[in-house]
C-alpha cells in the first residue's frame, strides 16, 4: 500500500489523508470545491463528545412528527419530498426507538471516547491548529427538564467517557432572565472551523501529499492499469486505495460502491455576532436546537436541521428562523451586526451511525454520515480508517458501521 486518493477535503477526508500519511502513504486529496466546502467550514466548532447520540430517537421523532412542515422549526423538511427522502424519513421512523437508540449509543461510545485523543495526535503531530477547553454550558428555561440531557451523559459514561457536570440556577451571562437553571459540561472543547482545515490540509501538504480542488470524480473503478479514479478533467489517478469522504454527496458514487445506506443532507445555517460580552466557551440552547461558540472577537450562531437537496440555495429565512429562536434567551447581542450567513449539508443516515470501512469494489472504502458531529468524530474515523486500509484488518467495534448495511 504505497497511494491513496481521497475524494473530499473536509474534515473526514483530510483526517483520513494525515493519519495514512502517519503509515507512509503517499496520499492525494480530490476536492470537487474547496476545502471545507460542504458542512465543514460554517459548523458550530464545538468538540463535546460526551453529547455525541444517534440523531434518531423518540423524543425527536415525536417533535418532527408534530413540527416537520412547520415554517421555522428547528427541525423541518424544505421543498419537493423525492424519493430518496422519503426512504430516509422512513427509515429515520424505524430507528426512532428506544432499544435502537441504546444499539446506537454502544456503536457510537468507543469513537466518541477516542475522538479528543485523535485530536491531541494531530496537533502532536504538527498540525497547527489552536484547541480550547472549557466547560461548555446548557441552558434550560423554566418549561424544560435537564432529564433528558442527562440520561444521554450517563449513556455515555457507561460507555467509557469521563463526563462530569454539575447544574446551577439563576442568571449569568450571556443567558437572559428566560434561562432558569445551567448545565454545566466540564472537559469538552472548542475551535474555529475554518481555521482548523486550512490547518489540516496545509499540515497534509507539507508532508507530501498532493491537494487538487475543483476535481469533480465521475468514477471509481478498475483500468488498464488497476485501481483509478477518473475525474471530469484531467488523466486518471492511479492508486492503490480509495477513501470517499463526500460528506452530503457521498450517494452519488456511494451507490455504485455498494452503499445501502441512504445519505441525506440535512442543512444546517450560522452566522457571527457580537456579544457585549466575550463568549469564553460552548453555549447550547437545546430549546432551540442552537449553538453559540467563541469565533475569534464574535460568536458563532449555529443551528436549524433543514431536510432539503444537498445543492438547494441558501435561504435567509432560515437563519432568520433561527436568530428569532435564541434573540429572547441572550442579553448583550448586537443583532444589527449579522455576519458571514452560511449553510451547509450535513450527511445524515437514517439510524444515525456512520458509513466507515469496505466497499463491495476491491480497495475502496468511504467514510461519512456523521451527521452533526462530523469535526467531533472526523479525527479518529480517520485514524481508525487509516489503520484498516493499510493492515488489512478491521478495527474493534467496527462493525455498526459497516458501509453495506441497510440503515
Amino acid at each position: 500500500m504505497t497511494r491513496v486518493v481521497v475524494v473530499g477535503a473536509g474534515v473526514v477526508g483530510l483526517s483520513c489523508a494525515w493519519f495514512l500519511q502517519e503509515h507512509g502513504v503517499e496520499v492525494t486529496v480530490l476536492e470537487r470545491s474547496t476545502v471545507g466546502a460542504g458542512a465543514s467550514w460554517g459548523n458550530a466548532g464545538y468538540l463535546v463528545p460526551a453529547m455525541v447520540a444517534p440523531l434518531a430517537e423518540p423524543a425527536l421523532l415525536r417533535e418532527g412528527v408534530r413540527s416537520l412542515f412547520t415554517p421555522g422549526s428547528p427541525v423541518s423538511v424544505s421543498g419537493r419530498l423525492s424519493a430518496a427522502t422519503m426512504a430516509f424519513l422512513a427509515g429515520f421512523a424505524r430507528n426512532a426507538t428506544a432499544s435502537r437508540w441504546r444499539r446506537g449509543m454502544a456503536a457510537l461510545g468507543p469513537l466518541a471516547a477516542e475522538s479528543l485523543s485523535a485530536f491531541d495526535e494531530l496537533v502532536k503531530g504538527g498540525v497547527a491548529a489552536e484547541i480550547h477547553e472549557r466547560t461548555c454550558r446548557i441552558g434550560f428555561t423554566a418549561g424544560q427538564d435537564t432529564a433528558g440531557l442527562e440520561h444521554e451523559l450517563g449513556a455515555a459514561r457507561t460507555r467509557g467517557q469521563e463526563v462530569s457536570y454539575r447544574t446551577s440556577a439563576g442568571y449569568e451571562a450571556p443567558f437572559s432572565g428566560r434561562i432558569a437553571q445551567i448545565l454545566h459540561l466540564a472537559g469538552q472543547r472548542f475551535l474555529a472551523p475554518g481555521r482548523f482545515l486550512d490547518a489540516l490540509a496545509g499540515s497534509v501538504q507539507q508532508r507530501g501529499g498532493a491537494l487538487v480542488n475543483g476535481a469533480h470524480v465521475q468514477s471509481i473503478g478498475f483500468g488498464p492499469g488497476g485501481l483509478q479514479v477518473d475525474t471530469r478533467t484531467g488523466p486518471p489517478h492511479r492508486t492503490d486505495a480509495v477513501v470517499l469522504a463526500t460528506g452530503a454527496w457521498l450517494p452519488e458514487l456511494g451507490r455504485r460502491l455498494g452503499v445501502r445506506v441512504p445519505v441525506q443532507a440535512g442543512r444546517g445555517y450560522s452566522c457571527s455576532i457580537r456579544l457585549a460580552e466575550p463568549l469564553t466557551g460552548p453555549v447550547y440552547l437545546p430549546g432551540a436546537r442552537a449553538t453559540l461558540t467563541p469565533y475569534g472577537d464574535r460568536v458563532r450562531i449555529a443551528g436549524s436541521m433543514e431536510i432539503a437537496g444537498r445543492d438547494a440555495p441558501f435561504d435567509g429565512r432560515r437563519l432568520d428562523s433561527v436568530l428569532r429562536s435564541i434573540r429572547p434567551l441572550i442579553d448583550g447581542a448586537d443583532w444589527d451586526d449579522v455576519r458571514e450567513p452560511w449553510v451547509g449539508s450535513r450527511p445524515l443516515t437514517p439510524d444515525g451511525l456512520p458509513v466507515i470501512g469496505a466497499t463491495k469494489v476491491a480497495g475502496v472504502h468511504v467514510a461519512g454520515g456523521h451527521g452533526m458531529w462530523g469535526v467531533t468524530l472526523g479525527p479518529v474515523t480517520g485514524k481508525l480508517l487509516a489503520g484498516q486500509i493499510t493492515s488489512g484488518t478491521d478495527a474493534p467495534g467496527m462493525a455498526p458501521f459497516d458501509p453495506l448495511r441497510r440503515g
